[in-house]
């Protein structure tokens, strides 16, 4: 890096506002990208501003937790917008209602299927303890999985990498799926994509419609509250069984 640009760099990287500036001009600069290319999965804005923001900070030399420092704003901000999702939702009442039954199911299985998969697998290609139990809570939205990730006894770090990548694979594979399974239900889409991936599947959700986004951020919540009430109790006795079976 030029002398001059370093010395403004150092001075910048001191200030608590960088990584919020830093993160808002990497996801406009994603989401213009993304719309150019007339919204091609490939091209997910998530992916696309994380990749920027690794390439800056590894340029540069700047920490993580340093670059953390000012974007928490946006890690806070988590909370209450996940929260928010329960308006669309609430104008699919009437056929939430009707879909209750399979719904459940469906929920039930797909987070112990994300979670136990990811979990045995990983313990059998022997995995360390802590980079499996980071592993766990991969398909559920970044702050509970970080805290899930913690009582565990994982990684939260790892644990916040591991969810973009799996919500951004669901995202932009998740299309090409259904399509070879000819499930179009935007209900069944939607829900799906919540459990497996999260707050990204959601988004994308939103932009095919209004039916499979509220059915996605339904299945996100839901299985936010499932893996934080369930794993803790579950992966333990499972992580130790499949270690067993690797021996």
């Amino acid at each position: 890096m030029n002398p001059a640009l370093g010395e403004i760099w150092v001075y910048l990287s001191a200030t608590p506002l960088l990584g919020l500036t830093l993160t808002l001009l990497a996801y406009q600069a994603a989401s213009w990208l993304y719309r150019r290319a007339g919204h091609h999965p490939l091209l997910n804005p998530v992916m696309l501003a994380v990749i920027m923001l690794v390439t800056v900070l590894t340029l540069t030399g700047t920490p993580y937790q340093t670059y953390f420092d000012g974007a928490q704003f946006v890690h806070f901000l988590l909370g209450p917008a996940t929260v928010a999702l329960a308006i669309p939702l609430y104008a699919q009442w009437a056929r939430l209602r009707a879909m209750l039954g399979p719904l459940l199911v469906t929920l039930v299985a797909g987070s112990l299927t994300a979670a136990l998969s990811a979990v045995g697998i990983a313990a059998l290609l022997g995995a360390s303890g802590e980079s499996t139990m980071s592993l766990a809570p991969k398909s559920v939205t970044t702050p509970i999985a970080m805290g899930v990730a913690e009582r565990l006894g994982g990684l939260p770090s790892l644990t916040a990498v591991l969810v973009i990548m799996t919500g951004v694979l669901g995202a932009v594979g998740a299309r090409y799926l259904y399509r070879v399974l000819r499930i179009d239900d935007p209900a069944v889409r939607g829900f799906a994509l919540g459990i497996a991936s999260h707050g990204i599947g959601t988004a994308r959700a939103f932009q095919v419609s209004e039916q499979a986004g509220a059915f996605a951020a339904l299945g996100m919540g839901l299985n936010g509250l499932v893996t934080a009430a369930s794993l803790p109790w579950i992966v333990p006795p499972i992580l130790a069984w499949f270690e067993g079976v690797g021996r």
